[in-house]
């Protein structure tokens, strides 16, 4: 497999910051929406949520799916209209509510019964999270991203040079942001939230996306010591080649089985496997026409080369 890396630079350059800016719109819309850069989940605001599933599901004789306006009428009428409401796969309910104890679960499963239909009282999940707790966990994760991202500048500045590492976390953080911007967007269209999984689905995304970048970093190094006479972009056109074939096999296999646990995975692990999806593939994209074409256009700026390898005056 063989690629001109450089002949897709520009292009790779106005994909990537059209998807950075369309990432920062919709966190945008999503904090004014939600208070949150995404449709933050019960881990991190604390609450109830208390999910149902349709007693009809379990035998597929349904008749339509759960209206979730008639549902919510039906909360407006037990005094809990502001609870959140989603509907998943179509006969299982999730309600979300900031306080809702054990007279209150029972009014609404109830009222449930009596306008929706027979729900399943064996498919009850009621999950409680005190709202210090959601704050805490939030608070922990972020530290654990901040640390990770030091770790890696301090790791690859020793291993490499400085201008290394800080293109290697320009890719991560575009890994991490473009990962975000995706659950930005399916929360304000699809009601999807984002829970403490989702903050080590990035955690991982990133120490995948790293490896990537040192493989070809250390390409570029070893062909920069062979041949100190070739241009830059020639160094590190060969050194993405030799790597390219690697990087792609290893995206596949990794993907493989999350794209099972997608597809047949329970609702806890579904989401948890589309990020790393979402942030592997962007992982394989920015260590290829990130990380290394703005390295080389770093590199070209403090000192340019000729084509013949001369190292040209900077104006």
């Amino acid at each position: 497999m063989k690629l001109d890396l450089f002949k897709w630079e520009k292009p790779a350059w106005i994909t990537s910051s059209l998807l950075v800016l369309i990432s920062i719109i919709a966190m945008v819309i999503s904090w004014v929406q939600f208070q949150a850069p995404f449709k933050p989940g019960l881990d991190f605001v604390g609450g109830t949520r208390l999910q149902l599933q349709l007693e009809c599901a379990s035998k597929n004789n349904c008749p339509a799916a759960i209206d979730v306006a008639k549902v919510q009428n039906i909360l407006n009428g037990v005094g809990l209209g502001n609870s959140s409401v989603q509907v998943i796969e179509d006969y299982t309910l999730s309600i979300r509510q900031q306080t809702l104890d054990v007279e209150q679960r029972e009014t609404v499963q109830k009222a449930l019964n009596e306008g929706i239909g027979k729900f399943d009282p064996e498919t009850i999940q009621i999950d409680t999270v005190g709202p210090t707790v959601g704050k805490a966990l939030f608070r922990s994760g972020v530290l654990a991203l901040v640390i990770s991202l030091l770790g890696i500048i301090i790791y690859l500045t020793i291993r490499f040079q400085l201008d290394y590492a800080v293109f290697a976390i320009v890719a991560l953080l575009y890994d991490a942001l473009i990962t975000m911007g995706a659950f930005a967007i399916f929360g304000l269209l699809g009601g999807v939230e984002v829970d403490s999984l989702f903050l080590v689905a990035l955690l991982t995304i990133i120490g995948f996306s790293v490896n990537d970048t040192v493989v070809i970093y250390d390409r570029v190094r070893e062909t920069l010591e062979r041949h100190p006479d070739w241009d830059i972009n020639h160094v590190v056109d060969d050194a993405v080649n030799q790597t390219l074939t690697r990087s792609i096999n290893t995206s596949l296999t990794t993907s493989l089985p999350l794209v099972a646990i997608f597809l047949f995975g329970g609702d806890s692990l579904k989401f948890f496997a589309l990020a790393l999806i979402i942030g592997f593939a962007s992982g394989v994209y920015s260590s290829i026409f990130m990380a290394t074409t703005l390295w080389a256009w770093w590199r070209k700026r403090r000192s340019p080369r000729s084509p013949k390898g001369e190292v040209v005056a900077e104006v």
